[in-house]
Protein backbone atom coordinates (compact mmCIF):
# COMPACT_ATOMS: atom_id res chain seq x y z
CA UNK A 1 0.00 0.00 0.00
CA UNK A 2 1.67 3.41 -1.06
CA UNK A 3 2.40 5.74 1.82
CA UNK A 4 0.21 8.91 2.61
CA UNK A 5 2.90 11.07 1.26
CA UNK A 6 3.37 9.63 -1.61
CA UNK A 7 -0.13 9.69 -2.36
CA UNK A 8 -0.01 13.35 -1.93
CA UNK A 9 2.73 14.02 -4.15
CA UNK A 10 0.92 11.88 -6.80
CA UNK A 11 -2.70 14.16 -5.94
CA UNK A 12 -0.36 17.44 -6.31
CA UNK A 13 1.67 16.20 -9.43
CA UNK A 14 -1.60 15.18 -11.10
CA UNK A 15 -3.38 18.80 -10.33
CA UNK A 16 -0.20 20.75 -11.41
CA UNK A 17 -0.62 18.81 -14.91
CA UNK A 18 -4.81 19.63 -14.74
CA UNK A 19 -3.59 22.88 -14.89
CA UNK A 20 -1.52 23.22 -17.42
CA UNK A 21 -3.94 21.28 -19.52
CA UNK A 22 -7.15 23.64 -18.65
CA UNK A 23 -4.59 26.48 -19.85
CA UNK A 24 -3.80 24.91 -22.83
CA UNK A 25 -7.67 24.28 -23.56
CA UNK A 26 -8.31 27.85 -23.29
CA UNK A 27 -5.33 29.30 -24.96
CA UNK A 28 -6.50 26.62 -28.10
CA UNK A 29 -10.38 28.52 -27.62
CA UNK A 30 -9.21 31.85 -27.47
CA UNK A 31 -7.38 31.00 -30.97
CA UNK A 32 -8.99 28.12 -32.67
CA UNK A 33 -12.56 31.41 -33.72
CA UNK A 34 -9.72 33.41 -35.42
CA UNK A 35 -8.07 30.68 -36.91
CA UNK A 36 -11.40 29.33 -38.50
CA UNK A 37 -12.79 32.56 -39.93
CA UNK A 38 -9.30 32.99 -41.82
CA UNK A 39 -9.51 28.99 -43.25
CA UNK A 40 -13.42 29.53 -43.88
CA UNK A 41 -12.28 33.01 -45.95
CA UNK A 42 -9.87 31.14 -47.88
CA UNK A 43 -11.64 28.17 -48.93
CA UNK A 44 -14.02 30.50 -51.50
CA UNK A 45 -10.71 31.81 -53.00
CA UNK A 46 -9.03 28.61 -53.43
CA UNK A 47 -11.99 27.02 -55.11
CA UNK A 48 -11.92 30.20 -57.13
CA UNK A 49 -8.57 29.79 -58.33
CA UNK A 50 -8.98 26.77 -59.07
CA UNK A 51 -12.14 27.13 -61.26
CA UNK A 52 -10.77 30.03 -63.12
CA UNK A 53 -7.67 27.82 -63.98
CA UNK A 54 -9.91 25.38 -64.83
CA UNK A 55 -11.60 27.70 -67.31
CA UNK A 56 -8.73 29.22 -69.16
CA UNK A 57 -7.04 25.74 -69.50
CA UNK A 58 -10.17 24.11 -70.79
CA UNK A 59 -8.29 22.92 -74.53
CA UNK A 60 -4.64 24.05 -73.61
CA UNK A 61 -3.18 21.06 -71.89
CA UNK A 62 -2.30 19.78 -75.14
CA UNK A 63 -1.26 23.16 -76.84
CA UNK A 64 2.92 23.35 -77.24
CA UNK A 65 2.77 26.60 -76.04
CA UNK A 66 0.87 25.68 -72.90
CA UNK A 67 3.04 26.90 -69.53
CA UNK A 68 4.43 24.04 -68.11
CA UNK A 69 3.09 24.41 -64.84
CA UNK A 70 0.11 23.31 -66.31
CA UNK A 71 1.43 20.65 -69.17
CA UNK A 72 3.64 19.19 -66.72
CA UNK A 73 7.07 17.72 -67.79
CA UNK A 74 5.64 15.01 -69.38
CA UNK A 75 7.07 12.46 -66.76
CA UNK A 76 5.58 10.92 -63.60
CA UNK A 77 8.66 9.45 -62.42
CA UNK A 78 9.32 11.81 -59.30
CA UNK A 79 6.78 12.65 -57.22
CA UNK A 80 7.20 15.32 -54.36
CA UNK A 81 4.99 15.06 -51.23
CA UNK A 82 4.84 18.29 -49.28
CA UNK A 83 3.91 17.09 -46.17
CA UNK A 84 2.01 19.97 -43.79
CA UNK A 85 1.42 19.04 -39.97
CA UNK A 86 2.11 21.24 -36.74
CA UNK A 87 4.46 22.24 -35.37
CA UNK A 88 3.88 21.69 -31.63
CA UNK A 89 2.16 18.34 -29.81
CA UNK A 90 -0.77 18.23 -27.43
CA UNK A 91 -3.44 17.84 -30.05
CA UNK A 92 -4.27 14.45 -30.03
CA UNK A 93 -4.21 12.37 -33.00
CA UNK A 94 -3.84 15.31 -35.48
CA UNK A 95 -0.26 15.25 -36.46
CA UNK A 96 -0.22 11.32 -36.85
CA UNK A 97 -3.19 11.31 -38.94
CA UNK A 98 -1.62 13.74 -41.49
CA UNK A 99 1.59 11.40 -41.54
CA UNK A 100 -0.62 8.42 -41.71
CA UNK A 101 -1.96 9.23 -45.01
CA UNK A 102 1.64 10.98 -45.98
CA UNK A 103 3.15 6.86 -45.44
CA UNK A 104 0.11 5.41 -47.41
CA UNK A 105 0.83 7.41 -49.98
CA UNK A 106 4.63 6.99 -50.16
CA UNK A 107 4.03 3.32 -49.80
CA UNK A 108 2.07 3.22 -52.96
CA UNK A 109 4.39 5.65 -54.85
CA UNK A 110 7.22 3.20 -54.13
CA UNK A 111 4.97 0.18 -54.80
CA UNK A 112 4.67 1.49 -58.56
CA UNK A 113 8.24 2.21 -59.25
CA UNK A 114 8.16 6.11 -58.40
CA UNK A 115 11.02 8.09 -56.52
CA UNK A 116 9.39 9.95 -53.73
CA UNK A 117 10.81 13.29 -52.22
CA UNK A 118 9.25 14.84 -48.61
CA UNK A 119 9.24 18.53 -47.74
CA UNK A 120 8.24 19.09 -44.34
CA UNK A 121 6.14 21.71 -43.65
CA UNK A 122 6.24 21.43 -39.50
CA UNK A 123 8.24 19.98 -36.98
CA UNK A 124 6.09 16.90 -36.09
CA UNK A 125 5.86 15.49 -39.55
CA UNK A 126 9.79 15.39 -39.94
CA UNK A 127 9.65 13.84 -36.30
CA UNK A 128 7.35 10.81 -37.00
CA UNK A 129 8.71 10.50 -41.02
CA UNK A 130 12.23 10.85 -40.13
CA UNK A 131 12.87 6.91 -38.92
CA UNK A 132 11.36 5.54 -41.41
CA UNK A 133 11.88 8.13 -44.65
CA UNK A 134 14.64 10.09 -43.35
CA UNK A 135 16.89 9.77 -46.44
CA UNK A 136 13.67 10.81 -48.55
CA UNK A 137 13.46 14.32 -46.93
CA UNK A 138 15.10 17.25 -48.96
CA UNK A 139 14.00 20.19 -46.18
CA UNK A 140 11.75 21.10 -43.60
CA UNK A 141 10.15 24.40 -43.30
CA UNK A 142 9.17 25.31 -39.21
CA UNK A 143 6.89 27.91 -38.37
CA UNK A 144 7.49 28.17 -34.35
CA UNK A 145 8.56 31.87 -34.11
CA UNK A 146 5.59 32.97 -36.09
CA UNK A 147 2.27 33.82 -34.34
CA UNK A 148 -0.07 33.91 -37.22
CA UNK A 149 0.12 32.34 -40.75
CA UNK A 150 0.27 34.73 -43.71
CA UNK A 151 0.61 34.46 -47.11
CA UNK A 152 4.11 35.13 -46.65
CA UNK A 153 4.65 32.36 -45.35
CA UNK A 154 3.33 30.47 -48.04
CA UNK A 155 5.20 32.21 -50.80
CA UNK A 156 7.88 31.14 -49.00
CA UNK A 157 7.12 27.43 -49.52
CA UNK A 158 5.54 28.25 -53.01
CA UNK A 159 8.75 29.66 -54.23
CA UNK A 160 10.71 26.62 -52.50
CA UNK A 161 8.36 24.35 -54.42
CA UNK A 162 8.64 26.46 -57.84
CA UNK A 163 12.68 26.67 -57.34
CA UNK A 164 12.44 22.82 -57.24
CA UNK A 165 10.26 22.18 -59.95
CA UNK A 166 12.66 24.43 -62.41
CA UNK A 167 15.39 22.45 -61.83
CA UNK A 168 13.68 19.20 -62.38
CA UNK A 169 14.11 18.29 -59.21
CA UNK A 170 10.30 16.03 -59.63
CA UNK A 171 7.95 15.72 -62.17
CA UNK A 172 4.76 15.95 -59.64
CA UNK A 173 4.38 17.82 -56.32
CA UNK A 174 1.56 16.86 -53.89
CA UNK A 175 0.40 18.53 -50.41
CA UNK A 176 -1.03 16.49 -48.23
CA UNK A 177 -2.80 18.58 -44.99
CA UNK A 178 -5.87 18.47 -42.53
CA UNK A 179 -9.07 19.98 -44.14
CA UNK A 180 -11.08 21.24 -40.90
CA UNK A 181 -14.78 19.65 -40.55
CA UNK A 182 -15.53 20.42 -36.86
CA UNK A 183 -13.49 20.54 -33.86
CA UNK A 184 -13.71 16.92 -33.51
CA UNK A 185 -13.12 15.91 -36.99
CA UNK A 186 -10.23 17.09 -39.10
CA UNK A 187 -10.33 15.12 -42.69
CA UNK A 188 -6.66 14.49 -44.06
CA UNK A 189 -6.18 15.27 -47.85
CA UNK A 190 -3.57 14.92 -50.81
CA UNK A 191 -4.26 17.62 -53.27
CA UNK A 192 -1.61 17.78 -56.28
CA UNK A 193 -0.14 21.42 -56.98
CA UNK A 194 1.94 20.48 -60.00
CA UNK A 195 0.98 20.06 -62.60
CA UNK A 196 -1.93 21.92 -61.82
CA UNK A 197 -4.92 19.18 -62.32
CA UNK A 198 -7.92 20.04 -64.62
CA UNK A 199 -11.05 18.62 -63.81
CA UNK A 200 -13.80 18.33 -67.25
CA UNK A 201 -16.53 19.37 -65.55
CA UNK A 202 -15.21 23.00 -64.45
CA UNK A 203 -13.78 23.68 -68.06
CA UNK A 204 -17.52 23.11 -69.20
CA UNK A 205 -18.94 26.34 -67.34
CA UNK A 206 -22.68 25.88 -68.81
CA UNK A 207 -22.55 26.97 -72.20
CA UNK A 208 -20.72 30.17 -70.98
CA UNK A 209 -17.86 31.56 -73.43
CA UNK A 210 -15.23 33.94 -71.92
CA UNK A 211 -13.50 36.08 -73.65
CA UNK A 212 -10.06 36.66 -72.19
CA UNK A 213 -7.36 39.55 -72.66
CA UNK A 214 -4.74 38.77 -73.00
CA UNK A 215 -5.20 35.16 -73.86
CA UNK A 216 -5.59 32.37 -72.34
CA UNK A 217 -1.39 31.04 -71.88
CA UNK A 218 0.19 35.01 -70.91
CA UNK A 219 -2.67 34.41 -67.87
CA UNK A 220 -2.00 31.32 -66.87
CA UNK A 221 1.71 31.82 -67.18
CA UNK A 222 1.33 34.00 -64.27
CA UNK A 223 -1.71 32.86 -62.60
CA UNK A 224 -0.13 29.16 -62.38
CA UNK A 225 2.47 29.95 -59.93
CA UNK A 226 0.73 32.24 -57.49
CA UNK A 227 -1.83 29.55 -57.65
CA UNK A 228 0.89 27.19 -55.91
CA UNK A 229 1.48 29.57 -53.10
CA UNK A 230 -2.80 30.23 -52.76
CA UNK A 231 -3.30 26.23 -52.49
CA UNK A 232 -0.63 25.69 -49.75
CA UNK A 233 -1.73 29.03 -48.01
CA UNK A 234 -5.50 27.69 -47.52
CA UNK A 235 -4.15 23.89 -46.61
CA UNK A 236 -2.33 25.65 -43.99
CA UNK A 237 -5.22 27.88 -42.62
CA UNK A 238 -6.84 24.44 -42.77
CA UNK A 239 -4.32 22.85 -40.63
CA UNK A 240 -4.33 26.15 -38.36
CA UNK A 241 -7.62 25.42 -37.71
CA UNK A 242 -7.99 21.62 -37.21
CA UNK A 243 -4.65 21.87 -34.93
CA UNK A 244 -6.58 24.32 -32.72
CA UNK A 245 -10.21 22.47 -33.03
CA UNK A 246 -8.19 19.38 -32.39
CA UNK A 247 -6.23 20.43 -29.12
CA UNK A 248 -9.11 22.07 -28.05
CA UNK A 249 -10.22 17.93 -27.77
CA UNK A 250 -7.53 16.97 -26.60
CA UNK A 251 -6.86 18.96 -23.32
CA UNK A 252 -10.98 18.79 -22.57
CA UNK A 253 -10.55 14.81 -22.49
CA UNK A 254 -7.23 14.96 -20.74
CA UNK A 255 -8.57 17.42 -18.34
CA UNK A 256 -11.50 15.28 -17.21
CA UNK A 257 -9.36 12.41 -16.89
CA UNK A 258 -6.90 14.50 -14.46
CA UNK A 259 -9.76 15.15 -12.93
CA UNK A 260 -11.16 11.43 -12.61
CA UNK A 261 -7.72 10.49 -10.92
CA UNK A 262 -7.40 13.06 -8.29
CA UNK A 263 -11.10 11.99 -7.23
CA UNK A 264 -9.89 7.86 -7.22
CA UNK A 265 -6.45 9.05 -5.68
CA UNK A 266 -8.37 11.37 -3.05
CA UNK A 267 -10.54 8.29 -2.26
CA UNK A 268 -7.43 6.21 -1.61
CA UNK A 269 -5.82 8.74 -0.08
CA UNK A 270 -8.48 9.28 2.58
CA UNK A 271 -9.20 5.76 3.24
CA UNK A 272 -5.22 4.91 3.72
CA UNK A 273 -5.57 7.73 6.45
CA UNK A 274 -8.89 6.01 7.83
CA UNK A 275 -6.94 2.91 8.52
CA UNK A 276 -3.33 4.60 9.36
CA UNK A 277 -5.90 6.08 12.02
CA UNK A 278 -7.68 3.28 13.25
CA UNK A 279 -4.47 0.98 13.36
CA UNK A 280 -3.10 3.88 15.69
CA UNK A 281 -6.29 3.60 18.03
CA UNK A 282 -6.28 -0.26 18.26
CA UNK A 283 -2.31 -0.16 19.25
CA UNK A 284 -3.04 2.55 22.02
CA UNK A 285 -5.44 0.85 23.29
CA UNK A 286 -4.38 -2.76 23.04
CA UNK A 287 -1.13 -0.89 25.22
CA UNK A 288 -3.62 0.83 27.60
CA UNK A 289 -5.24 -2.49 28.00
CA UNK A 290 -2.04 -4.28 28.78
CA UNK A 291 -1.16 -1.74 31.56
Amino acid sequence: MASLKSLRNRIASVKATRKITKAQQMVAASKFRRALDAAMAARPYAEKMEAVIASLAGGLRDNPGVPKLLRGTGKDDTHLLIVATADRGLCGGFNTNIVRLAKLKIEELTASGKNVLILCVGRKGRDQLKRQYGHLIVDTIEFTAVKRIGFVNAQTIGRRVLQMFDEGAFDVATIIYSRFKSIISQIPSAQQLIPAPVEQSRTKADGIVYEYEPDETEILADLLPRNVSVQVFHALLENVAGEFGAKMTAMDGATRNAGDVIDKLTLVYNRTRQAQITKELIEIISGAEAL
